[in-house]
């Protein structure tokens, strides 16, 4: 009786990615497999697959982190199924728990994969990682920018300079800088170190302004439909309607509000056991940079949206830090509605 292979075969291979070397484990779907090194060049693994595994029905997985999507760009441009996933998502078991090297790692992710138990993340095109990387650029600026008044500051304080009261917020007018620069020390080094940190500040002022300026136009010019429907909603200002576009992507890709909140962060934790049932507040799984964006917005739409103040004031009495999420996760709703629904917010109108 003769016998023919129907199923093809399946090679299975998990990576834990570094810069200088990468940490390989390729299994198949009757084999444990094998591991070893190699260098970081998707190239030498191609060739490896070519030449060991040639008719294979390829899928390859590596967990996000320093080294970007190159790689998962390079393997999909060979036909492989490629993956990356989150690494809180990689199940451990077992002494995994407690035994960490690179290599462990990639024959977790193989076993995983070939498991079916792994997501992919979702991985944004070239052009909106790269707009991303501007956003994220600015939020440095934005660090460096208070904690170079912060130091500026201090100083004046160790010193026991004090300021004139006009100019005790946080507010830097120019009569303030000017004042700034007009201070006399006892000895001139302590007035280079405020001439030093001085430069610095207007440095990142004029950094900051300048990549802000760069973020909004292209957002207007590339995503003007997306930028001025987000923007029609109050508490949402340029730059976050910026974070949203550069740092969600395309919202249609969400399939509701629960999904999209459970994205950023502003969904709540859960514990249940038995009839034993409690809230958590929100779950510590999120995307940090974008729930502060939203959090911050949620403080500017209670001052420029009756329904919103109404909101807040209906929970009033409450701890303030809740209520602000709920209307945070309010807020989010509203930004998913104008996008899927292609039309601008308008007060009282779209709850």
């Amino acid at each position: 009786m003769n016998t023919q292979i129907t199923a093809t075969p399946k090679l299975f291979i998990g990576i834990d990615i570094h810069k200088r070397s990468w940490k390989i484990h390729c299994s198949t779907d009757l084999f444990s497999g094998k591991s070893f090194s190699m260098a970081p060049d998707p190239e030498l693994l191609r060739k490896y697959v070519d030449k060991h595994f040639a008719g294979h029905e390829v899928n390859v997985v590596y967990e996000a982190g320093c080294c970007g999507y190159h790689a998962h760009r390079c393997f999909e441009g060979y036909g492989w199924r490629s993956m990356v996933v989150n690494p809180a998502d990689v199940h451990r078991k077992g002494r995994e728990l407690h035994a960490k090297t690179d290599m462990i790692d990639a024959q977790l992710l193989s076993r995983e994969l070939k498991d079916g138990r792994l997501d992919s993340i979702h991985v944004p095109g070239k052009e909106r990682e790269q707009l991303r990387s501007l956003f994220r650029r600015r939020n440095d600026l934005v660090k460096d920018y208070r904690r170079i008044k912060s130091y500026i500051k201090m100083q004046l304080l160790y010193f026991g300079i004090k300021e004139p009261e006009e100019f005790d917020n946080d507010h830097w007018s120019h009569k303030y800088r000017k004042w700034l620069d007009d201070l006399v020390f006892g000895y001139p080094t302590a007035k280079a170190t405020l001439e030093s940190r001085m430069r610095f500040f207007r440095f990142v002022d004029q950094e900051l302004r300048d990549v802000s300026t760069q973020l909004r136009r292209y957002c207007k010019v590339h995503y003007k439909k997306d930028y001025m429907l987000l923007r029609s909603i109050p508490g949402i200002g340029g730059i976050v309607a910026c974070g949203i576009l550069c740092e969600l992507g395309d919202l249609r890709r969400f399939n509701s509000v629960k999904h999209l909140a459970g994205y950023v962060g502003l969904a709540p934790g859960v514990h249940q056991s038995g009839s034993n049932y409690r809230t958590l507040g929100i779950t510590p799984r999120a995307h940090r940079l974008i729930r502060s964006y939203f959090v911050e917005a949620a403080w500017q739409a209670i001052r420029a949206d009756p329904v919103m103040q109404a909101y807040y004031r209906k929970h009033h009495g409450k701890n303030v830090k809740s209520i602000i999420i709920k209307v945070a996760r309010k807020l989010l709703s509203r930004t998913l509605a104008v996008i899927k629904t292609e039309t601008p917010y308008v007060i009282g109108v779209l709850e």
